[in-house]
């Protein structure tokens, strides 16, 4: 990414994009668990909420929003992989 600058260029967009789509497939996937207390209708719209996520975010040109994008993927993964949600932000 470079320094100062606001908005990601195609190189950015083209670097951030195999991580954003792994990152992507592995929330899909963790949310197979069956360690997770979710029936299948349940899990569906798990599902679509990450995808509404992730395809809003994959129009981001902004490398502010993109990097928010992965750290926010990576958190809710961690909690997943354990088997649990990610508490919502209390703001």
């Amino acid at each position: 990414m470079g320094k100062g600058l606001i908005w990601a260029t195609a190189e950015d967009l083209c670097n951030n994009r195999g991580r954003v789509l792994s990152l992507y497939r592995q929330i899909l996937r963790s949310l197979n668990s069956p360690s997770l207390p979710l029936n299948f209708a349940a899990r569906q719209a798990k599902k679509a909420k990450v995808r509404a996520m992730f395809w809003v975010g994959s129009d981001e040109r902004s490398l502010h929003n993109i990097a928010d994008l992965i750290d926010a993927a990576e958190y809710s993964l961690s909690f997943l992989k354990k088997g649990q949600f990610p508490p919502r932000y209390i703001t």
